[in-house]
């Protein structure tokens, strides 16, 4: 009787153990795969961070000078981080599982029986915390931080070039207003449109330069007017919708420091400054924010703000599309070049040294990068699904590193 209770609790022991045993190979595999994680991301964020140094001494100038550069390296180091986040963690799983290996220490987990799925499964653990890094810096860092070095340095004179900056929209112009003071509605009537550009619009309500071309029923130009900014003054009932279930609003503006430009049927023109005018527009002062950024300067809540806002005008916007979906689907893109990295060091490369593992995953990190740029570009030109050229090269990664490890299982 006594024999046999020592049986099972011997056992029991011998049960408990292998459990113990595999808690502390994986704590050692996971700091080893984040500790080189943090280095390469870091090392990767520094060489940015100095290149950008170095390529702002050309443009420095009596108005753009050394610390301003600096600043503007600074509001803008959040974006290179997130950058290097998905090569980074490639090559810092490259790096931590290639060091065990040289010490042959991934060979004797191999032997006591530990799987190749559960080692690549402790490595992406560590990359867990890049993902959430990631996602926060999308979310809570960048739309502040990409706007503050845009202040900065901000070049006007080519980026009208190579981009349409702000918001342009024509709209219909109205020329009366008739109040019903029973139901408190306005009807407006229409007298032509007009040609709008907001350069910039934040969500307090405030608005930046200001342009608007007049033209009549027939297409001509009647009036042009700049103004300095403008500050949102609340917004009037102008009617409801066929089943009254929603009511439409007209959201004013009040613009100031005024040029009014006006053409007379003579074709001459004259030129007058005025104090203040109106501006209005059929959306909320968020909404405007939303149109006068940049999709990168843009969280992920805003970019989902902004496709809602876009499909209840029956517009679509795809640079914002694809920049929502880039940015929703980056943990994945993390996670596969993951999978890769450790395809690189169980796979074809494992009796190559460390030294070409790592020159491979910067490699493959590159192209992968490449090719997500190619089939955003690919997307904006066809118009087909942002999603689907976003999630291509995620699963196309992750089938591609699983293959290699299966394939020396």
């Amino acid at each position: 009787m006594r024999s046999s209770l020592f049986a099972a609790k011997n056992k029991g022991l011998s049960l408990a153990k292998p459990p113990s045993r595999l808690k502390v190979l994986g704590r050692y595999v996971k700091l080893n795969a984040l500790l080189a994680t943090i280095a390469a991301v870091l090392g990767l964020w520094g060489l940015q961070v100095l290149f950008s140094y170095l390529s702002e001494l050309d443009s420095l100038s009596d108005s753009y000078t050394m610390g301003e550069a600096l600043k503007y390296i600074f509001y803008r180091s959040p974006y290179f981080l997130e950058q290097f986040i998905p090569t980074g963690a490639l090559l810092g799983a490259v790096v931590g599982l290639g060091l065990l290996a040289n010490k042959s220490e991934l060979v004797v987990m191999r032997a006591s029986g530990v799987s190749v799925y559960r080692i690549v499964g402790w490595v992406l653990q560590p990359a867990l915390l890049f993902v959430i890094l990631a996602l926060s810096i999308n979310q809570f860092i960048l739309p502040t931080s990409n706007h503050l070095a845009d202040e900065i340095n901000d070049d006007d004179s080519s980026a009208l070039i190579t981009s349409v900056r702000g918001y342009w929209a024509m709209q219909p112009s109205f020329s009366s207003v008739n109040v019903n003071s029973a139901d408190d509605e306005t009807t407006l009537q229409a007298n032509g449109s007009d040609i709008l550009y907001i350069d910039y619009a934040d969500v307090e309500g405030n608005i930046g330069e200001v342009k608007r071309w007049h033209l009549d029923k027939n297409g001509n130009l009647q009036t042009a007017i700049r103004a300095e900014g403008g500050q949102y003054t609340g917004r009037q009932l102008v009617g409801r919708t066929s089943d009254n279930k929603d009511e439409q609003y007209r959201y004013d503006w009040q613009l100031n420091n005024i040029t009014r430009l006006t053409i007379n049927q003579g074709f001459q023109s004259s030129q007058q400054l005025a104090t203040t005018d109106t501006l209005s527009l059929p959306f909320a002062p968020e909404s405007v924010y939303l149109l006068t950024r940049d999709a990168e300067d843009l969280s992920l809540t805003q970019l989902y703000a902004h496709r809602q806002f876009m499909q209840q005008q029956g517009k679509r916007s795809l640079t914002h599309e694809l920049a929502f979906w880039q940015k929703l689907l980056s943990p994945l893109s993390i996670l596969s070049l993951v999978i890769v990295a450790c395809s690189f060091v169980f796979g074809s490369l494992r009796t190559h040294s460390l030294g070409l593992r790592i020159v491979v995953a910067l490699l493959f990190g590159l192209l992968f990068s490449y090719i997500q740029d190619l089939v955003g570009f690919v997307s904006l030109a066809t118009g087909f699904s942002p999603f689907l050229m976003v999630l291509l090269p995620v699963i196309a990664s992750a089938v591609f590193g699983g293959y290699l490890l299966k394939r020396q299982m």
